[in-house]
């Protein structure tokens, strides 16, 4: 018996890693011939960067680099083995880098970003998986771009700075000096927001004053991020600006679709493609999945359906393990997609929610769940 094991976290309590483990000890005591296969499972944010580098036996990296406010910052990415790097650009420009008393997104810049992207260039990356949520940034990705070799000139011939500030003095652009090792690379994107660039859906509108804007400086970005893709349509002849996703990360999308060839796609597919070889997939016989509470928001594509979708198209057996369940999203996605074969609450019986986050507690819970369920599984197959 084949069992790939690709559970989320239970935030607060267990990571993706600890989560398969447990459920991996209750399946070997259950059935100790059984082959297991843990596989992280993210969903291309917070969180990334550890559970791929960690679930694929890879390398993690550390590097001083220039913060949202031009403070050095050390930040982290991951090496897997087949020399991809996976990025989080909130390590280098989070909004929790800045003090609230210091957020304002017209100053902040993604510069930090593209170092990263070169440090890992340096490593013999050029293959690079990168989550852009939680940005404390609004400067349409320029920042980065400048790290990685772009030039951005006012009238004067005067490089612009960092932060959105002189994005609307902006009047000519040279890529000549980008960085020619990025013709070698590939970027997947991992972009779970669909808000255009500009406009009342657009980066500045609806993200910015999360980071700090007033109504007076949402405009002042708009028109600067409009601006910018004014400059840039000129320069590159791409016009990128409606695409789905170039808001992310105060524009940080947009940028790396015009000048770096990105594909943002829903993360949770990005990490999958990663994790889930279609071979693996293929030769196994039962995939286990879930998350702390399996729901309705569940059912609306978040990482435990994405991994039965694709388990079920190998005609595998799914089964889903959590620390809670609501009935109606596990009908949903048992009689409306036909996607999952069981589902299994892991609490034995009455507890507080402080006692069942206990690290301990959770696992034990887990693994005698999973040792319960492929008990029952040995037994039929057995007959």
């Amino acid at each position: 018996m084949k069992v790939i094991v690709a559970i989320d976290s239970l935030k607060g309590s267990l990571s993706s890693l600890e989560a398969g483990k447990a459920v991996e000890d209750g399946i070997k005591k259950a059935i100790p011939t059984a082959e297991v296969m843990i596989k992280p499972v993210a969903d291309g944010g917070e969180g990334t960067v550890t559970a791929l580098t960690t679930g694929l036996q890879g390398s993690l990296e550390k590097v001083a680099v220039t913060g949202p406010l031009g403070q050095k910052v050390e930040a982290a990415y991951g090496i897997l083995p087949d020399k991809t790097a996976v990025i989080e650009m909130a390590e280098a420009a989070g909004l929790p880098l800045v003090p609230v008393d210091k957020r304002n997104p017209m100053e902040t810049t993604t510069y930090g970003v593209g170092e990263l992207i070169s440090h890992a260039m340096d490593r013999g990356c050029r293959k690079f998986i990168v989550g852009i949520g939680g940005s404390a940034t609004n400067d349409g990705g320029v920042g980065m771009l400048q790290a990685l070799g772009c030039h951005f000139y006012k009238k004067d011939g005067i490089e612009i700075g960092f932060g959105a500030t002189e994005l609307k003095d902006l009047e000519t652009i040279d890529t000549e000096a980008l960085d020619k090792r990025l013709k070698e690379c590939t970027f997947e994107i991992a972009c779970d927001v669909t808000n255009p660039l500009c406009g009342t859906t657009g980066a500045s509108a609806v993200f910015a004053p999360q980071k700090g804007a007033d109504e007076t400086m949402v405009v002042k970005l708009d028109a600067a991020l409009a601006h910018f893709a004014d400059v840039t349509e000129k320069a590159l002849g791409v016009d990128n600006r409606n695409m789905p996703g170039a808001g992310a990360a105060g524009g940080l999308g947009f940028a790396f679709a015009s000048y770096l060839g990105g594909d943002l796609r829903p993360g949770v597919e990005i990490v999958l493609d990663a994790v889930l070889p279609e071979k693996e997939l293929s030769e196994a016989d039962i995939v286990v999945t879930g998350e702390g509470r399996f729901d309705g928001q569940t059912a609306m594509g978040k990482a435990p359906v994405g991994i039965a979708k694709r388990a079920k198209e190998k005609d595998c057996m799914v089964l889903v393990f959590a620390g809670s369940i609501e009935p109606q999203g596990v009908r949903k996605v048992q009689d409306e997609m036909q996607l999952v074969d069981g589902a299994f609450p892991i609490l034995p019986g009455v507890m507080t929610l402080e006692e069942a986050m206990q690290k301990t507690v959770a696992y034990e819970n887990m693994s005698y769940t999973a040792e319960q369920v492929f008990r029952l599984i040995g037994n039929c197959y057995i007959k």
